[in-house]
């Protein structure tokens, strides 16, 4: 479909497996094909903006990637995430990933 009107970017907020992400697309390819909607699949690999040091961040970068790539392929949809530094858009840029995003929180720091 092509992105010249209303899109939807949606996804979970962290990939915490393949299995709930491949769930997520799939329902939001159905919903946004019923309305014929472009969608760009968003889910972050690692989150690095947590207030807790606890909290979960991600699988690993290398596999969130994957799934995102996967995603991609299985669906023929565009896909997005976070980066945080120059080092890892390089790294989601070698998996293909449409869209880099920068999150609000890190444009807050100086």
């Amino acid at each position: 479909m092509e992105m010249n009107g209303f899109f939807l970017i949606a996804g979970p907020c962290v990939i915490e497996s393949e299995k709930l992400c491949m769930e997520v697309a799939e329902r939001l390819c159905i919903l946004t094909s019923k309305y014929r909607m472009p969608l760009i699949f968003k889910a972050s690999y690692r989150k690095e903006n947590r207030t807790r040091v606890d909290s979960f961040t991600g699988i690993g970068d290398h596999k969130g990637l994957e799934i995102l790539q996967t995603i991609q392929h299985y669906f023929d949809i565009r896909v997005t995430t976070d980066v945080h530094t120059p080092d890892e858009a390089l790294m989601a840029a070698e998996y293909g990933i449409d869209i880099i995003q920068i999150p609000a929180f890190l444009c807050r720091q100086t």
